[in-house]
């Protein structure tokens, strides 16, 4: 009988260390980007270690959650987090990642750093974590041939959440959206000066069901840009400007439509054309074949840098149909100073908003 209770003694203290091992194991895999030869110097290329930590967390059974740690900086040449992944993958960026020098840049292509073909992904920077493009020495360069690339840049992510991260100075443009149905970024700061060119906020592409809120933007142009493929698009309690406001933009050749977008409660300082449809981009006289309908613009407030606030430019043929304004307040940035709205082949209704969008038919 005495053995019989200290079989069971053995057995209950031995229990919790199998569990443990079967939760690291299959259910609740951590893994460091450290462990796997990360310096976190700031001078170090950690590229290689970024990538076998990924793999390893991709591979794994359960939750997996890639670490990158706080307190270090660490410098990548390039990073490619791609999927599918048999674990459901959560990124815990509390460090800082840095671009390398402009003698280091060694991209081609069409980002920096690339998530792909995840689901499901969650990426928290639990307001510590943030990603700096080094963009300064780019934008000091007038002869050099930039890279065009994103420092951020979603591909065929369904799913997917982003939040309390900070993204700054990039070469070029910042953020894109690529392919994805069904994402939600909050809590974003992208920071770039006035003068930075072409360092758009948000690019979104061929997406849908994506929803941009609680969020400040400030760039050298696009705070975000809409572009062709996209529906039900939301952008919520965000601060634009400085930057060139909000842009719905169409390519020649294009087809299909983008529509049932909605921009509510955005706050402007200082921007440069708050609020912009144009299909004639790019073009002489011509329009693309893209409907633009059913696009409300609502609680916007803030100053513009440009006379013309409210810009819409739209085909003769497709034109741009339901286009809603409700409770607007776009003020000059400039004492005593004055806004407009310029409108061609619109339709929709405006409602108490400021500039007077006259030009719109019912």
């Amino acid at each position: 009988m005495q053995g019989f209770f200290t079989y069971i003694l053995i057995l209950i203290i031995a229990s919790p260390c199998l569990c443990i091992r079967l939760n690291v194991g299959t259910e609740n895999a951590i893994i460091n980007v450290m462990q796997f030869g990360a310096l976190g110097d700031g001078t170090s290329d950690d590229s290689q270690a970024f990538a076998s930590a990924w793999d390893s967390a991709c591979k794994a059974g359960g939750t997996s959650t890639l670490v990158i740690p706080a307190g270090q900086l660490f410098m990548v040449t390039k990073i490619n987090f791609s999927g599918p992944c048999t674990a459901k993958m959560n990124i815990q960026l509390e460090g800082n990642i840095v671009a390398p020098s402009k003698e280091a840049w060694k991209l081609d292509g069409t980002y920096w750093i690339s998530i792909q073909y995840v689901n499901g992904l969650t990426l928290d920077g639990n307001g510590k974590g943030g990603i700096d493009g080094d963009g300064s020495t780019w934008w000091q360069c007038e002869s050099c041939k930039r890279p065009k690339v994103y420092v951020l840049y979603f591909h065929a992510c369904n799913d997917l959440i982003v939040r309390n991260l900070g993204i700054s100075n990039s070469p070029q443009s910042h953020v894109s959206v690529n392919t994805c149905n069904g994402a939600t970024f909050s809590n974003i700061s992208i920071n770039a000066p006035a003068t930075s060119p072409n360092t758009d906020g948000f690019d979104i592409s061929d997406s849908s069901n994506i929803l941009i809120q609680d969020s400040n933007i400030k760039s050298g142009d696009d705070c975000i840009a809409v572009n062709g493929g996209c529906s039900f698009i939301n952008a919520t309690r965000v601060t634009c400007g400085p930057g060139h406001g909000i842009r719905s933009r169409k390519m020649q050749g294009g087809s299909g439509y983008a529509k049932h977008i909605t921009f509510d409660q955005i706050i402007l300082q200082n921007v440069k054309n708050p609020i912009i449809i144009d299909q004639n981009y790019g073009l002489d006289n011509e329009a693309t074949n893209v409907e633009v309908s059913f696009v409300t613009y609502r609680g916007f407030r803030g100053t513009s840098a440009s006379d013309v606030a409210i810009n819409l430019v739209c085909g003769p043929s497709t034109g741009c149909f339901n286009i809603l304004f409700d409770q607007n307040n776009i003020v000059s940035a400039q004492p005593g100073g004055n806004t407009s709205a310029t409108c061609k082949n619109a339709q929709g209704t405006a409602t108490n908003t400021i500039p007077n969008v006259s030009g719109l038919t019912n």
